[in-house]
């Protein structure tokens, strides 16, 4: 039973560093815009590319926070029903939309979010606009590797969910303890 409590501590170590790394994202896109800005309007120079950046670190941001939106309950639900709920039946409600709902859909992006990924590759995909940002693959295996986090996610609440219906946790069913 410790093995499985440790198991769920380490997953959500990594998840929880997924949230600082997509906080980092965030300033840096935030900087991105700033200066985007500034030498639009000041110095009358547009870079595609910088403009390209933005939406890259925004989907990124977007697709490595919603592993960690799942670790801390952040995530979109039935609340009002949920919230109510003992901690017993709230791990059952878990552990059954883990199981199946959210491994099969995420193992069915990352399946062919690989594809999609490789084949950017493999053409060499790059923007289409003059000065925009080459190497399109890199954004587009994001949604693999956010999906993969995201599986590992999903296996740290079905760990809280077993933890929980084991007896393992001494406080009430949640996630958004850090």
């Amino acid at each position: 039973m410790q093995f499985l409590l440790n198991l769920e501590n380490g997953i959500n170590r990594v998840c929880d560093w997924l949230g600082k790394l997509t906080a980092l994202l965030f300033v840096l896109m935030l900087l991105n815009v700033f200066w985007d800005v500034v030498s639009r309007y000041l110095f009358n120079e547009v870079s595609i590319g910088m403009q390209e950046l933005e939406w890259h670190l925004h989907a990124t941001i977007f697709l490595l926070g919603v592993p960690y939106a799942l670790r801390t309950g952040g995530h979109v639900r039935v609340d009002l029903i949920y919230e109510n709920l003992s901690s017993n039946k709230k791990a059952w409600v878990d552990l059954f939309g883990t199981i199946v709902f959210l491994f099969p859909f995420c193992a069915l992006v990352v399946w062919y979010g690989y594809d999609f990924a490789k084949e950017a590759y493999e053409l060499g995909e790059q923007s289409g606009d003059p000065g925009g940002l080459p190497h399109r693959w890199i954004i587009k295996s994001m949604i693999p590797i956010s999906f993969s986090f995201m599986l590992l996610s999903g296996l740290g609440l079905l760990l809280t969910s077993i933890n929980t219906l084991l007896g393992q946790h001494e406080q009430p069913y949640k996630h958004t303890e850090l």
